[in-house]
């Protein structure tokens, strides 16, 4: 089953929590928390008072993705503030395994991030240490961006690393430009959680429905890709 993270970073912040509990009832699996600090990319957004808010306002597991330098600094504060799941960048890492490993000893799973030029091939090292892989489709630091469609491939060449190296169970999450068009091709290629931010809180008819209209277009999706 394909899982829905919807990413906070488009929701109403004056209605936060309802905005959270609108998604979950809708169905949403995860709930994802976008961290920038302004240099690793050009936005600053959200902390861990933001994440607490979130964690108080839900059951469904926290998803924090650290788009930050140094991300090492934060980890034990969002572990605090309810994060059962976070995410680093590849580029952002010089020593990746031991980031890794203190997330798991903080309580929390760990899992890496890449930016649309990295490779798959820089994470064979740490594929045993690692509880997720994100592939970012469109270059991080803002919301609304359109999919990179030769992000595709990087999707397939992600999850065919992971069946080889034996860890085919860990998720290949897709964040950017995921909406009902290009969602069942993400799944086709290997994702298995999506993140949507746009696509869910900037639905006409509320992120509740976005949810749902995003779920739907997954019947279309049913397998991977061969190849």
């Amino acid at each position: 089953m394909t899982l829905i993270a919807p990413s906070i970073l488009s929701a109403d912040f004056g209605h936060l929590a309802l905005d959270v509990q609108a998604v979950e009832a809708a169905g949403a699996d995860w709930i994802h928390v976008d961290v920038m600090d302004g240099h690793f990319v050009p936005n600053l957004t959200m902390g861990p008072l933001v994440t607490v808010a979130v964690r108080r306002a839900t059951r469904l597991p926290v998803d924090v993705h650290l788009m930050t330098e140094a991300p090492e600094r934060y980890l034990a504060d969002f572990v605090k503030a309810g994060a059962d799941r976070i995410t680093v960048h590849q580029e952002t890492c010089p020593h990746l395994h031991r980031t890794l490993e203190q997330i798991r000893e903080l309580g929390a799973l760990p899992g890496v991030a890449l930016n649309p030029a990295t490779p798959v091939e820089s994470l064979r090292e740490v594929l045993p240490c690692l509880d997720l892989v994100l592939i970012m489709t469109v270059n991080p630091g803002f919301g609304g961006q359109a999919y990179i469609p030769g992000s595709t491939g990087k999707i397939r060449r992600t999850r065919d690393l992971l069946e080889a190296q034996g860890r085919g169970e860990v998720p290949v999450q897709v964040d950017g430009g995921v909406d009902p068009v290009t969602a069942p091709e993400l799944v086709r290629a290997g994702a298995t959680v999506l993140v949507a931010g746009s696509a869910v809180f900037g639905h006409p008819d509320g992120p509740g429905e976005g949810v749902r209209s995003l779920r739907s277009s997954l019947s279309v999706a049913p397998t991977k890709e061969a190849g």
